[in-house]
């Protein structure tokens, strides 16, 4: 029997459809005519778009007969983006998008998480401020090394092995940390949860793109993009709603504490779970499959994708024509298959495994070539002073509001000089009060929350403390005698050169413990969620606008006005100042993302698309941790360093962006 694939030459569509009886029309078009199929536009001369695309496949059709020497891999780009012209973009690519949008989303929340459970962390799990800086670092550092991982992969393995791996990764990981009660455990569990989340972005992209025709490519995949903003929307709505409620939780003895902020940790693992659930159903990237010579398992799929848009469109009738499609086969096939074929089955995982290692490598190195270097050199730029200061001002907008509040917080203190209390019950709180020259003597505080409190050069004789919750209060240079603190957090060291006379320490607090205004404070999730509302617009636009304006025009602008709201930092003395520019240059650099984006897809071949994205992305959270750590440096001191270092990356990345190729009219190599 013959191969109903083969074909003489390179690949080939059926010369005649099967015939089809009378009544085998479907319903959608059933009591139409030809007459009443005409195509509106043929009255103002305007071509149909079908008569569009055959002119433009005819027009690549000679040029590869004109270009004697084009390679197979060249061949297969162009009979490629024929065939996806021919299945269309419809239900398969929206149920695509979907899928692949809520692992987008996940990384998006996985950038936020940390950042909003911290405040409740540190304090269930008595971090110092070295602990949280590494916290809110690790994360990244993560991402970083899943990034070249995955995307090194995915390359070699397939787009949806690794991202089935990379989210599983990241889910079980995400899980265990929400119980962690350690913080050693706690930044183990993060870290490895960001190496699996770190996957997400070099392999969406890369397998979305080869899903989409020419024409749809830079559009779609800005939309995709979207998916980010809603992941911090998302973590930003969930953290609001579920931290503050201290009460959702549970405690097995002293041990083992399940507060709120380890529910809010749960909660954000479910885009990665869907996403997970939702890629079991979804094929393989059939150009990866086409790349490593699996001929039939990609022309399935790709007449799966064909017939699965045109009966969503009502015309199942329509036959997938496609006979044959040549696919190289590359020698790293034939390494593997030679040694899977000896051995035992360790000694083959082995060979596997160092082969993988290898071709990965190699595959990186090969980024470096003569025909890459100069486009990778630029993206590299451009990925690294993007994210230097997108990442570098994310965190210097909250913390800076954070300053300016406890800066007004602080001047409104009261202050008590030489007051003398005897015999006196404190049943009430003390906030934000400084007492000095103070003699408090026989008197009880019973129950009561102490914050912002500093007693200086006071006497306390006599006295009692008990139940007391503090936070910044501390005891400097005072004479505390005969006083007995019971069951308090008032530690010995938050008394500073003081001298205690006859002085007793009863069943301290152990462990630390939440202070619930800190907790129900909403500023940081309302700045993070304007910030990521406020990216709707350039989303919308930037998608609008890809195949119109092209990829380098829309980098190389947005970079540009960023650099200018930077600069109108200088003018910037409120909180509410501070909040709208943030929120337009979030609006405007999103639009520059995702041309970068789009660039970075189309700038590479299939064999190293991934290897490049993940590569450039893990360069991107390099850049996040530099920034992040150098801006969180100035808060307070001054603003001038973080508003020049991010003006000057961006003009620089913005200008390196113009000097890129357009990609908006090339074919996916």
């Amino acid at each position: 029997m013959a191969d109903p694939y083969q074909n003489n030459e390179g690949y080939g569509y059926q010369g005649e459809s099967y015939p089809q009886e009378e009544d085998a029309a479907s319903d959608a078009t059933e009591g139409h005519d030809d007459e009443d199929q005409m195509y509106e536009g043929e009255y103002q001369g305007i071509p149909h778009p079908d008569e569009v695309k055959a002119a433009q496949r005819a027009a690549r059709a000679k040029a590869r007969q004109d270009q004697a020497g084009a390679t197979e891999l060249e061949e297969l780009a162009e009979q490629y983006e024929d065939i996806m012209e021919d299945c269309g973009h419809g239900r398969f690519q929206w149920s695509l998008f979907i899928v692949l949008g809520l692992a987008l989303m996940a990384d998006g929340v996985e950038c936020f998480v940390v950042g909003f459970v911290l405040p409740s962390a540190e304090k269930d799990m008595c971090l110092s401020n070295g602990e949280k800086g590494m916290l809110g670092l690790i994360v990244f550092l993560g991402m970083m090394v899943g990034a070249f991982i995955w995307g090194g992969m995915a390359d070699k393995l397939g787009r949806r092995k690794c991202l089935i791996w990379a989210l599983t990764i990241n889910c079980v990981f995400a899980f265990l940390s929400s119980f962690a009660q350690g913080y050693g455990f706690f930044l183990f569990f993060r870290l490895i949860s960001g190496i699996g989340i770190g996957g997400s972005v070099p392999i969406v992209y890369s397998y979305f793109s080869e899903f989409l025709q020419m024409d749809k490519r830079g559009e779609h995949l800005s939309w995709l993009c979207m998916f980010w903003m809603v992941g911090g929307i998302y973590a930003s709505f969930t953290a609001w709603g579920i931290i503050p409620h201290y009460g959702w939780g549970f405690s097995m003895g002293t041990e083992f504490q399940f507060h709120s902020w380890r529910v809010f940790v749960l909660v954000c693992a479910l885009p990665a779970i869907t996403s997970l659930v939702g890629l079991m159903f979804m094929p393989e990237s059939p150009r990866f499959l086409l790349e490593n010579a699996k001929h039939d398992e990609a022309w399935m799929i790709l007449k799966n994708v064909h017939d699965t848009n045109w009966r969503a469109k009502g015309q199942p009738e329509k036959v997938f024509q496609v006979t044959h499609i040549k696919a190289p086969k590359t020698q790293e096939d034939e390494f593997i298959e030679i040694q899977s074929a000896t051995g035992t089955a360790m000694q083959r995982w082995a060979v596997r495994t160092l082969t993988l290692c290898k071709l990965v490598l190699k595959n990186v190195a090969s980024l470096l070539g003569p025909e890459l270097r100069l486009s990778t050199l630029f993206m590299a730029i451009i990925w690294f002073t993007m994210a230097f200061s997108y990442y570098g001002l994310g965190v210097w907008f909250p913390d800076m509001i954070k300053y300016l509040q406890q800066e007004e917080y602080e001047s409104k203190v009261k202050v008590f000089h030489r007051e003398r209390v005897e015999r006196f019950h404190f049943n009430f709180s003390l906030e934000n009060q400084i007492h000095r020259e103070g003699e408090y003597i026989n008197d009880k505080f019973i129950n009561i929350q102490m914050k912002s409190v500093k007693f200086e050069d006071s006497l306390f004789e006599d006295c009692y403390f008990e139940d007391i919750e503090s936070t910044e209060t501390i005891f400097e240079n005072c004479t505390i005698r005969s006083t007995v603190f019971y069951n308090t957090d008032l530690y010995e060291e938050r008394f500073i050169d003081c001298r205690l006379e006859n002085t007793t320490f009863l069943h301290n607090k152990k462990g630390c413990h939440l202070d619930i205004d800190e907790e129900n404070d909403v500023l940081i999730y309302l700045v993070s969620f304007l910030g990521s509302l406020a990216v709707l617009p350039g989303n919308i636009i930037s998608a609008l606008f890809m195949e119109k304006i092209g990829r380098v025009k829309i980098i190389g602008l947005s970079m540009l006005i960023s650099a200018g709201c930077t600069f109108f930092l200088f003018l910037s003395f409120s909180q509410a100042a501070i909040i709208a520019w943030q929120c337009l240059f979030c609006g405007v650099s999103v639009a520059a993302w995702n041309g970068i984006e789009v660039i970075t897809v189309e700038l590479y071949p299939a064999s190293k698309r991934a290897t490049a994205f993940g590569v450039l992305n893990a360069l991107c959270k390099l850049a996040a941790i530099l920034g992040t750590s150098i801006f969180a440096s100035f808060v307070g001191v001054t603003k001038v360093v973080p508003i020049l270092l991010s003006c000057t990356a961006l003009v620089c990345g913005g200008l390196v962006a113009l000097k890129l190729p357009e990609t908006r009219e090339k074919i996916l190599q």
